[in-house]
């Protein structure tokens, strides 16, 4: 029996790429299955995971997100920013200011569309920050200071360094992402402070490994450097895949994050054995 075909589109946020599937159209059965076969580069699409879009009476639409090792997700901001690409540009709404229900909360996505209807820009409203100070720890011997726990919805370890091209993310990646102290593992974000408003950021995401980009590892680095005094409150984060405006806005504390979505093709996969 010929196996059923997925329709999907490939789009990705600063390089952090995703596989979106709407699953009003389309049932799979196993989502982790396919995020662990599909992602896979050479014999699948290849991604950092793939994103189910869904309907709810609670909002617009709801995000799921598979990562690629196939363990589910809370939150993810470059995919936020693409679903809400995603939607609009295929007639799902006519809305440009969009609920989003995820496993860590509703957040709403406030899109910037031109004069031929495209998704230019999507900001999206993380809501507010969740600190914690897990006491510094060692990894392979080496004392790693400057860890500063940030959850956007999802867990985050921001470092500051003097040099990030310095770190061996491969190596201090993994050990990092499942320390004990993170039950539930976590993102790990290496960050540089340019000035008060800059900072060059790389990341080994949880379940992905290393990623161009992550939306909540830049979110939480500039509330990090904020918090610390290394930065103001509104800065742009320079990530191998680009850059993002993030803001943490003292008026009702909640973190914005504005960036591209970039769509990079669409088609059928069947699902796998």
């Amino acid at each position: 029996m010929e196996n059923k075909k997925i329709h999907f589109v490939k789009m990705h946020g600063l390089g952090n790429d995703y596989i979106y599937v709407d699953t009003e159209y389309n049932t799979i059965p196993d989502p982790s299955k396919a995020s662990i076969e599909w992602s896979k580069p050479h014999t699948g699409i290849g991604s950092d995971g793939l994103i189910l879009i869904g309907r709810s009476p609670e909002a617009d639409f709801t995000m799921r997100i598979i990562n690629a090792d196939g363990l589910e997700g809370q939150m993810c901001g470059n995919a936020s920013r693409c679903l809400g690409k995603f939607v609009y540009e295929r007639g799902l709404t006519r809305k440009t200011t969009i609920s989003m229900l995820t496993r860590a909360g509703i957040k709403m996505l406030y899109l910037d569309v031109d004069d031929n209807d495209k998704v230019q820009s999507v900001a999206v409203d993380l809501m507010e920050p969740v600190l914690d100070d897990p006491s510094q720890f060692l990894v392979e011997g080496e004392l790693l200071p400057d860890g500063v726990f940030v959850s956007i919805g999802n867990p985050n370890y921001v470092i500051f360094v003097d040099d990030v091209e310095a770190i061996d993310l491969a190596k201090v990646g993994p050990g990092l992402e499942f320390h004990s102290r993170f039950p539930q593992r976590c993102n790990i974000e290496f960050a540089q402070v340019l000035d008060d408003s800059h900072i060059r950021m790389r990341v080994w995401e949880r379940g992905s490994g290393i990623t161009m980009a992550c939306g909540t590892g830049a979110c939480a680095t500039l509330v990090a450097a904020a918090l610390t005094g290394r930065t103001k409150r509104q800065a742009t984060i320079n990530m191998d895949g680009g850059s993002l405006e993030i803001e943490w806005r003292e008026s009702n504390n909640h973190i914005y994050m504005r960036g591209p979505a970039t769509e990079v093709f669409e088609g059928d996969i069947e699902l796998p054995v």
